[in-house]
């Protein structure tokens, strides 16, 4: 029962995170809006999608579960090059890279627990 409800707990809180994104996205330069603003909002949504697919597949192949939370935290790593490639060229202020890593770092958080939780129950 523990591992559904922190999943869920992921869901609102990539709800928030990805809300936030976009905003700040749309704030951006233009030039830069469409092409590391693409980038960064593929990466979104791709996120959301494996969320929803972790949510809804059978738990008890564990492997394959840590395979899928992974490939998230990938998505995440990306995110966090992107945000410092963006306060870096002063396109957003350290506030909003602060807020957005802030929110990164929440979901990394579960997604480590999520990760560690497989992991222990693996059937060897």
């Amino acid at each position: 029962m523990e591992k559904k409800e922190n999943t869920l707990k992921l869901i609102p809180k990539t709800e928030i995170y990805v809300e936030y994104i976009i905003n700040l996205i749309i704030k951006l330069p233009r030039t830069e809006k469409f092409s590391i603003g693409t980038e960064y909002k593929q990466s979104l949504y791709k996120i959301l999608e494996e969320i929803m697919y972790v949510n809804k597949i059978d738990k008890r192949n564990n492997v394959f579960v840590i395979n899928v939370l992974n490939k998230i935290d990938s998505y995440l790593m990306a995110q966090r090059i992107y945000l410092r490639i963006m306060v870096k060229n002063k396109w957003i202020d350290k506030k909003k890279f602060n807020v957005a890593m802030g929110m990164i770092y929440e979901i990394g958080k579960i997604l480590g627990g999520l990760i560690k939780y497989y992991a222990k129950n693996i059937k060897k």
